[in-house]
C-alpha cells in the first residue's frame, strides 16, 4: 500500500464544537445548590456563536457605568429566573434581552454548578449553542455597554487567585486581555474552561468573590 492508499486521518472535533460542548456537559455531575433564607435565582448564559473567520467565541459583555448593581463590570448575559420560569428559559430570554440572539430549546446543551453570591443570589449557568453570527449581536444599550467576542485561547488560561483578609476562600482571577475577571463571571468561565476544553470536573463553589462585589 503506497502512501496515496492510505485515507488521511480525521481532523480532531473542535472541544468547542456542539458536539463536544455537548458530550462533555453530558459527562459532567452538575452540583446544584439549594436557595438560602432571601436569596435569588438567577441564571446566566455561555453561549457560543461564530466569529467572523468562522471560529467560535464567546460573548462577554461590560456592564454600563450607571447601572445601580456591579456597574463597569464584565458580565455573562443573565438575570433573575422569573416565577414559573426554568433557569435554561431565563438564561435563553436573557440573552435575547441583551444581546438579540435567539436561542431554541434545543440549542441548550447543558449547564455548570451552581454559584452562590455574596449579593444574594444563587446563579446557574447554562450553556447554549447558536450558530449565529457575533457581528449579528444587537446590544441593548440600557444593559450592555460593550460586548467583547472571546476566543477559545483567551478561555483556556490558567486563573490567578489572591488570598484576602476577609475570606478563607481564595479570590479567583480570570485573566482576559488587559484586565482580571473576578466571580462569578471569572468562576463561571473558569469551570466552563475546565469541563468543556479540559474535560476536568473542577469544582468552584470555594473559589470567593473580591469585597467589592460583595454588595
Amino acid at each position: 500500500m503506497t502512501d496515496a492508499d492510505v485515507p488521511p486521518e480525521p481532523m480532531p472535533r473542535s472541544p468547542l464544537s456542539r458536539e463536544s460542548v455537548r458530550a462533555a456537559l453530558d459527562a459532567f455531575d452538575v452540583r446544584t445548590a439549594a436557595t438560602p433564607p432571601g436569596a435569588r435565582r438567577a441564571a446566566v448564559a455561555v453561549v457560543v456563536l461564530q466569529g467572523a473567520d468562522g471560529t467560535p467565541v464567546m460573548p462577554l459583555t461590560v456592564r454600563p457605568s450607571r447601572m445601580r448593581a456591579h456597574p463597569g463590570q464584565f458580565a455573562l448575559p443573565g438575570g433573575r429566573v422569573d416565577p414559573g420560569e426554568s433557569g435554561a428559559d431565563a438564561a435563553r430570554r436573557e440573552l435575547r434581552e441583551e444581546l438579540g440572539v435567539v436561542v431554541e430549546p434545543e440549542g441548550v446543551l447543558g449547564r455548570l454548578d451552581d454559584y452562590v453570591t455574596r449579593s444574594g443570589y444563587v446563579i446557574s449557568p447554562y450553556v447554549l449553542w447558536s450558530g449565529a453570527m457575533f457581528d449579528s449581536i444587537v446590544p441593548n444599550p440600557a444593559e450592555v455597554a460593550e460586548v467583547l467576542a472571546v476566543t477559545r485561547d483567551e478561555i483556556d488560561v490558567d486563573p490567578r487567585f489572591v488570598e484576602i483578609p476577609e475570606s478563607d476562600r481564595p479570590v479567583v482571577q480570570w485573566p482576559l486581555r488587559d484586565s482580571l475577571v473576578h466571580a462569578p463571571t471569572g468562576a463561571v468561565v473558569h469551570q466552563f474552561r475546565e469541563v468543556v476544553l479540559r474535560r476536568r470536573p473542577t469544582r468552584v463553589d470555594g473559589y470567593e468573590q473580591p469585597v467589592f462585589a460583595w454588595r
